[in-house]
């Protein structure tokens, strides 16, 4: 894996946003460098999603500034998100379509067409293991092939950046080895990856790099290590998030 010391390809600054009195998050700042995979960790409500979907674009901050490959996303988000895929903790699947049908609409929207469809369709054929159902209706998909469509349509038009919501959430073991194996495989062509998470074992299985935000403020900003201090990373967790429960 890669030490992640490329320029970074993701940008905080500031972030905030409000909801009337309500503080979802509060001056959120850091960088994700190239190669890296970042785990952004938090209990539930802890202001993870509302990061991601402000980096994304799909919220405006009420402050600061999100970045995407140097593009700004509140005043440029077309030419950031051709650089990004991103799937959200419901990853948008439309479950009449088969994921054949649904990357041929993911590439059009994307601007694939011809070979150069027909290619990036195979590549995550592949590279996802959805041989088994590619013309099965997603409506009948475990949720382990589900999971992996979504991958599959955030990873088809070849990004540099990777934003992924709890990925691995309510998988079992066999299905996260294989989601957790997908993410690793993207990071290691040099790209970013920024995934959210609340479970320890996530960090330490795939992570070079942490962000933990609790309470809508950044709490941490460091390697696995740093975070773990010598005290074990749950018990870091807890002393971060003041006992918060995850």
């Amino acid at each position: 894996m890669s030490n992640g010391t490329g320029d970074p390809l993701i940008v905080a600054e500031g972030l905030c946003k409000y909801y009337g009195p309500f503080t979802a998050i509060e001056k959120v700042s850091f960088e994700v460098a190239a190669g890296s995979i970042t785990a952004f960790l938090g209990p539930n409500g802890a202001g993870k999603t509302t990061t991601l979907r402000c980096l994304t674009g799909f919220l405006a901050p009420s402050a600061g500034k999100a970045l995407i490959a140097g593009h700004d996303m509140a005043v440029d988000r077309l030419a950031g998100s051709k650089m990004m895929g991103y799937l959200g903790e419901a990853g948008p699947l439309y479950p009449d379509m088969t994921p054949s049908g649904y990357m041929k609409f993911v590439g059009k929207i994307r601007n694939l067409s011809g070979g150069d469809l027909t290619a990036a369709m195979q590549r995550v054929l592949e590279g996802c293991q959805l041989t088994e159902v590619w013309n099965k209706p997603i409506r009948k998909l475990s949720r382990g092939f589900r999971q992996r469509v979504g991958l599959a349509q955030a990873m088809l038009h070849d990004p540099q950046v990777l934003i992924l919501d709890e990925p691995t959430s309510g998988l079992d073991p066999n299905q996260i080895f294989v989601v957790r194996d997908l993410i690793k495989g993207f990071a290691q062509k040099h790209k970013t990856v920024l995934l959210s998470t609340h479970i320890l074992q996530e960090v330490e299985a795939m992570a070079d790099h942490v962000l933990l935000i609790s309470e809508g403020r950044l709490q941490f900003n460091g390697t696995p290590q740093e975070l773990d201090a010598g005290q074990g990373l749950e018990a870091r967790f807890r002393e971060l998030t003041k006992g918060v429960a995850a």
